[in-house]
């Protein structure tokens, strides 16, 4: 399966975000729910700090993706909410997201960055959706 990732020249490039993606119709879709910064207990890991929350939420988008037998490569969308959001959180939730993966970077994919007054559970700072189309 091929899934492309496409910046047309008449829209802005970053390097941890595309604009489009596209994927063959073939596969499965899957559609992951929000995942926060819980652990397998459903403890809060990292309370009161956005970076290490936001790591544990790609590294539990990740475990999602591979109970599905596929790889974070194959995510196309996310929408990502941060309490609170602000120019510093943008940055600390880049760092976090540059460096999610066992110290790699969480592919890019068609992402929208959503700024919101809280979320389900006391404490949660960042919870992140997901599609991925799953050979």
């Amino acid at each position: 399966m091929t899934i492309e990732r496409i910046n047309p020249d008449a829209l802005f490039k970053l390097d941890a975000f595309t604009q489009i993606v596209t994927a063959p119709a073939s596969g499965r879709l899957a559609f992951i729910a929000g995942q926060a910064a819980f652990d397998a207990d459903f403890n809060l890991v990292g309370v009161g700090d956005l970076h290490a929350q936001t790591v544990q939420a790609f590294q539990n988008l990740r475990a999602a993706v591979e109970s599905l037998g596929g790889t974070v490569d194959d995510i196309v969308s996310t929408n990502m909410y941060i309490v609170g959001l602000d120019g510093e959180k943008v940055d600390v939730f880049g760092g976090a997201m540059a460096e999610a993966l066992d110290g790699k970077p969480f592919p890019p994919n068609a992402s929208t960055m959503i700024g919101v007054q809280a979320l389900a559970a006391e404490g949660m700072l960042v919870e992140i959706s997901a599609v991925a189309m799953i050979d």
